[in-house]
């Protein structure tokens, strides 16, 4: 049986990237059928900035899914203890996070730690004359 997959998009812009909801949940879909996923329809998160309220609700319903398919690392909240609380929650959950268009997921510390460490490259390239080319 296909661990079922709650897709999570954004309905605004994220780290300077604006993606539409159809294309996100394309992606996410073609995610899950590589990954043997089964799709359950997308949440999508308020267009308000820095609002993640629809993620934390559907963090609340993983004790009915397996996990989340969110189509980026960088719809994550930008504030790093609020992405280490998510990532907690996930792995105290026993569930899995899914970032298709990176193409990465979080299980355990060690995928919370490669995440991190893209986040701190995307910040820091943010904050150079190469973030802006």
């Amino acid at each position: 049986m296909k661990k079922k997959v709650r897709g999570y998009v954004f309905s605004r812009s994220f780290m300077g990237e604006r993606v539409p909801q159809h294309v996100q949940n394309i992606v996410i879909r073609d995610y899950c059928e590589k990954n043997e996923l089964q799709f359950l329809l997308s949440a999508s998160e308020y267009a308000m900035e820095g609002c993640h309220l629809i993620l934390k609700l559907v963090i609340e319903e993983l004790q009915n899914i397996d996990g989340i398919a969110a189509y980026s690392l960088f719809q994550l909240p930008c504030d790093d203890a609020e992405r280490e609380a998510i990532y907690s929650q996930i792995i105290a959950f026993g569930k899995t996070l899914h970032f298709c268009v990176e193409g990465l997921s979080i299980k355990n510390e060690s995928d919370c730690q490669r995440v991190e460490n893209i986040w701190r490259v995307k910040k820091v390239m943010a904050n150079t004359d190469l973030g802006t080319k």
